[in-house]
């Protein structure tokens, strides 16, 4: 149940971005290109709306196994040794989650108590800087998840997009579709 609210979240708030920053940027190019005049203010919206699709993507895309994988080393071992190396990984990476959590957050209550604001919005810089520990709890939320996994030997190692497979899968298509022809 809480996962599935997270998912939905997820996905919910990476659409609302997308579509924001690509309509913001659609605009800007209209009014500009069109008609000559324009916003100064879409240049920096577009620029925190994408800080934040990026910074959720990244946990959404470790969720769905987009990222690339570089793990042909660790492949070489058994199961067992992959999960260790694996799990390893994890944890360094919640480290660094954690590291980059604290920085931001003593960064963002700096920016609230200073009451900066965006430069050509009446938005305070602490609310658009906001993504940073949000986006990394998210993603340390998606760690622990694969750590357990890890842990009660469902997985052994991280989900990801393997292109090379991808790609061998499509040459093989291609060539056998042209046999036929």
């Amino acid at each position: 149940m809480f996962l599935r609210v997270i998912n939905r979240a997820e996905e919910a708030v990476i659409c609302f971005f997308l579509f924001a920053t690509t309509l913001v940027v659609f605009l800007d190019v209209v009014l500009r290109f069109g008609f000559n005049t324009g916003f100064m203010w879409t240049t920096e919206l577009s620029l925190h709306l994408s800080a934040w699709l990026v910074l959720f993507g990244v946990s959404y895309g470790l969720k769905a196994g987009s990222h690339i994988g570089m793990d042909a080393f660790v492949k070489l071992f058994p199961r067992n040794v992959q999960r260790l190396l694996t799990g390893i990984g994890v944890i360094l990476a919640l480290v660094y989650c954690w590291l980059i959590l604290y920085g931001s957050w003593v960064y963002i209550t700096k920016m609230k108590a200073i009451n900066l604001h965006m430069e050509d919005l009446p938005i305070p810089l602490y609310v658009a800087q906001a993504i940073m520990p949000i986006g990394f709890l998210f993603l340390s939320i998606r760690l622990l998840i694969l750590l357990w996994a890890l842990i009660s030997n469902s997985a052994a190692g991280f989900k990801h997009a393997d292109e090379a497979k991808e790609s061998l899968e499509l040459a093989k298509d291609i060539t056998q579709g042209e046999g036929r022809a």
